[in-house]
């Protein structure tokens, strides 16, 4: 990993919601087929700091680059388009629609059918369970169901990099450990970087290489994932130390 290049570059990022400056000068990088994590307490900027990076939100002053192309002035579907993709806090998924239908809202920018059914088979072999509740509706499913759902339904657009806010949120302690599972494989057998925001820090830390603290939207700290396990500061404040 230490050879691999950049594949997004965050440079003097900053973001305001009115006179509310919720990012202030943020840098830092994220390399090729690494997870990197994102920590910080509830209201630091973590959530604004992805929907910047994906377009949703403009930035006020700063660039973003991914795969060395400046991406802060794209529309979203463009930056969906060139490899980046997001799955949301709280999963989003459309409750009416089935898990198939779910599916195919992420790959509405794919045009090649060969490739929309690889992407297809793929989820299925990530996500069985998706295979067989097909026809399901997706508001029927469980929590960690969902979690899947939307999880097969960024995969659906081919992604290099997938950004993942709050994957474990409000789920059992098994299904955590499945999605961390599959996180991993995704990481590790798709070479897909991910971007982790996660207030679980412990899980976050075992399965990331790099991490960065976004405290009152400024990164604060950074390092290995072994580095913050065993700086004292990140114990007290994130590890229940």
């Amino acid at each position: 990993m230490t050879n691999a290049k950049n594949i997004l570059e965050i440079s003097e990022l900053s973001l305001s919601y009115g006179h509310i400056d919720a990012l202030k000068n943020i840098s830092f990088t994220v390399k090729e087929g690494e997870v990197a994590a994102l920590l910080g307490a509830n209201g630091s900027g973590k959530s604004s700091l992805l929907k910047a990076i994906s377009g949703l939100v403009k930035c006020s002053s700063g660039k973003i680059r991914f795969k060395g192309n400046e991406i802060q002035n794209m529309r979203p579907e463009k930056i969906v388009a060139s490899g980046l993709a997001h799955c949301p806090e709280g999963r989003r998924i459309f409750p009416d629609l089935t898990v198939f239908e779910n599916l195919q809202t992420g790959a509405y920018l794919c045009k090649d059918k060969a490739l929309f059914k690889k992407n297809l088979d793929k989820v299925f072999t990530y996500f069985p369970l998706l295979a067989d509740r097909r026809t399901q509706a997706g508001g029927t499913l469980s929590g960690g169901e969902q979690q899947m759902l939307a999880l097969g339904r960024s995969l659906m657009s081919n992604p290099t990099m997938l950004m993942l806010d709050e994957p474990s949120l409000g789920l059992a302690p098994k299904m955590i450990e499945l999605i961390f599972t599959i996180i991993d494989k995704i990481s590790k057998e798709e070479k897909v970087s991910v971007l982790l925001v996660e207030q679980n820090a412990n899980e976050a830390l075992l399965h990331s290489s790099h991490a960065f603290v976004l405290e009152t939207g400024k990164l604060t700290l950074s390092g290995t994932a072994g580095e913050l396990k065993n700086n004292p500061s990140i114990i007290k404040a994130y590890l229940g130390g």
